[in-house]
């Protein structure tokens, strides 16, 4: 793994992709926030040295650098997921390789479900937690020291400071922002209504298949993580309604504009974390 990193980070280097101080990850239909990117370079993934493809609709698989809300980011359009056949290590790939450009915060997107029955599609979700239901750790097998202890602790993944400056910017906004424990299931098939009373039960307020392994590895490299789930639509046996993912793609996409402005000013009043 360290050698993968090593070759795709050369690459991006090489390209002038370091540099930046925020990484951003868009989810399922959020690729518009891209479009709010004054973009400096993008490479497919395609083309970086050893990089899995994303085979899924709505994350086409681009990494961008340029400049958003005055601050200048490293974009991931389009994720991996552990549902495509990839071990979680390899989709925390992007993240390894953002810290290694020089990052120190890392903002992650989603679409997940909403579990909580308060909540409706389009509402956006601070997430405060999270419940790794994977099955497994990004961290599994052996551990490089110089990017981040054996036995990380998760106390805090979503770091308060930025989650204060989240909710903040949404008040001004006039954005009611949610919050709420993020549920990672592995996935693909959309949950069942037994599951989702479960997950209710284990405290969880919104579910989906991607996220937690990037705020596991981000952590393990000392990046700061604020967390951000767009809720696509309500999670199974909540309205009766049967699931697809060219709805999920679609409430994405209607929620766009309103993460674009919300993600922009937050990224743009973020403070470098103290050394």
């Amino acid at each position: 793994m360290r050698e993968r990193v090593d070759r795709a980070t050369d690459f991006l280097v090489e390209r002038g992709f370091d540099g930046a101080e925020i990484g951003i990850v868009l989810g399922s239909g959020l690729g518009p926030l891209a479009d709010a990117v004054e973009i400096e370079r993008e490479v497919a993934n395609r083309e970086i040295p050893d990089f899995p493809e994303s085979t899924v609709k709505g994350h086409e698989g681009r990494f961008i650098v340029g400049r958003l809300g005055g601050r200048r980011v490293l974009v991931l359009k389009g994720r991996l997921h552990g549902y495509e056949g990839y071990d979680l290590a390899l989709t925390a790939l992007p993240i390894r390789i953002m810290a290694r450009l020089g990052i120190h915060t890392l903002v992650i997107t989603n679409g997940a479900g909403g579990i909580d029955l308060d909540f409706r599609p389009g509402d956006v979700m601070l997430i405060e937690d999270h419940l790794n239901l994977q099955g497994r750790s990004p961290l599994t097998g052996p551990n490089v020291e110089e990017w981040g202890p054996r036995f990380p602790d998760m106390t805090a993944v979503y770091d308060a400071d930025l989650r204060r400056l989240a909710l903040e910017v949404a008040r001004a906004r006039g954005i009611a922002l949610r919050r709420g424990i993020y549920a990672s299931v592995p996935g693909p098939q959309y949950e069942t209504p037994a599951e989702i009373r479960m997950l209710r039960s284990l405290g969880a307020q919104a579910v989906g298949m991607s996220s937690v392994p990037e705020a596991i590895v981000a952590r393990h490299m000392g990046v700061r993580v604020l967390g951000l789930s767009v809720i696509t639509n309500a999670a199974a046996g909540v309205t009766g309604a049967t699931l697809n993912h060219d709805e999920v793609v679609a409430a994405g996409q209607a929620a766009g504009e309103e993460v674009s402005g919300l993600v922009a000013e937050i990224v743009s009043r973020m403070e470098a974390p103290a050394r």
